[in-house]
């Protein structure tokens, strides 16, 4: 795990409004050098685990408090560590449920000095604890990061910030929502009922649903057009609580019922000055983590060829960003580079295209030719 190259900007002035605040906090700790005891090192990655932000943990290696909250060269330190280090230091520490924290080192240029935060990663396995003793980190106790302190090695947390954080892992203190997108990367504990509707076997109160749209929607999308069936076929997707609708979001049917999906977002981008209150192309896309990609997951079922051939052409057409800080600087990229591209180039991906009555296959035919030229620009801007 790394920042991604889109983001590392973002990140470093994250880093730098921490430090220009000159003081410690619930999720991230300074520290002038590296780690020489091994066990503090381990004690605070713990701590900082499980730390109640629901933010990752940031422990910033190489900001001096003393000296104002100074910036300390640890390129010659001789402790420091780089990624592999650290997951292979946690990798050998007996964790309950055999679950460790999912750590990287990211180093930052601040001048001509580097600086390394070492990224914790926030997740909802907490709390992580030791079953066996490392050192002066004690097996059993539950350490946590309260405000701008951590959990001393001999003592536990209180019995209040426990809780917590057993409640973060069963969902319990999240959103009837959230509590939902939880349980729907887990798509092998949902379970068929006689009404049409699937629930989540450990929490039946949360059903989904997914029918036919009873709009009358019939209309064409040029991504199914990579599919050997063409014909539309749309859905609703229901989520519920209860009785309570708390999401709805379209689906498809792709290549006569091979492949089901969420159907993605749309966006656009204005190329030139004179064309910024309209897109002179559009494009398809889901975000990793968002609602629509997590349903997009749900129904892969991986076992039918004919399934997996459709989904692969699908996403052939759909732009999968990592995060939307991502998709952001990707159009930037587009509008800055898009006429090096020849689309034309492209035309010898353009599958079979019907002639439909009273629709334009030309802009089907061009919406197609954009979007492989934009996975190509992805690919591009990623490299």
């Amino acid at each position: 795990y790394r920042v991604n190259k889109m983001d590392v900007f973002s990140f470093r002035t994250e880093i730098r409004q921490l430090i220009e605040l000159r003081q410690e906090g619930e999720y991230w700790d300074f520290k002038k050098e590296w780690y020489q005891n091994k066990s503090d090192l381990l004690h605070d990655i713990i701590c900082m685990a499980n730390n109640l932000s629901n933010h990752d943990g940031l422990i910033i290696v190489g900001v001096d408090e003393e000296t104002d909250y100074s910036i300390c060269d640890v390129i010659n330190d001789q402790n420091r560590r780089k990624t592999q280090d650290i997951v292979a230091f946690l990798r050998e520490k007996k964790f309950a449920g055999g679950i460790r924290p999912t750590a990287y080192v990211q180093p930052l240029t601040f001048g001509k000095k580097i600086i390394d935060v070492i990224v914790i990663r926030n997740d909802r396995n907490t709390p992580y604890y030791l079953t066996d003793q490392y050192q002066g980190v004690f097996a059993n106790n539950i350490y946590a990061r309260i405000m701008d302190t951590n959990t001393p090695k001999n003592a536990s947390a209180d019995i209040n910030v426990i809780e917590k954080l057993w409640k973060k892992r069963f969902g319990i203190d999240a959103t009837a929502l959230d509590r939902a997108l939880l349980f729907l990367q887990k798509p092998y504990d949902w379970v068929d009922s006689d009404n049409g509707k699937k629930f989540y076997k450990y929490a039946p109160e949360f059903t989904l649903e997914d029918i036919q749209a009873e709009d009358g929607r019939d209309g064409y999308e040029f991504y199914l057009f990579n599919q050997c069936d063409s014909r539309p076929r749309w859905y609703d997707i229901n989520i519920y609580y209860h009785q309570t609708l708390l999401y709805s979001l379209g689906g498809a049917a792709l290549d006569g019922g091979r492949c089901f999906t969420s159907t993605p977002r749309t966006d656009g981008i204005s190329l030139y000055k004179e064309s910024y209150h309209h897109w002179d192309i559009s494009y398809k896309y889901f975000i990793k983590g968002s609602i629509e990609y997590t349903v997009h997951l749900f129904y892969i079922t991986d076992d039918i060829d004919e399934e997996l051939t459709a989904r692969q052409r699908f996403l052939e057409c759909v732009l999968v960003f990592e995060s939307e800080f991502e998709r952001t600087k990707f159009n930037d990229f587009v509008i800055a580079n898009y006429e090096k591209y020849n689309v034309d180039a492209f035309s010898d991906r353009l599958p079979h295209f019907p002639d439909l009555e009273g629709y334009n296959m030309d802009a089907f035919k061009k919406d197609y030719l954009q979007s492989q030229l934009l996975q190509q620009m992805l690919k591009d801007f990623r490299s």
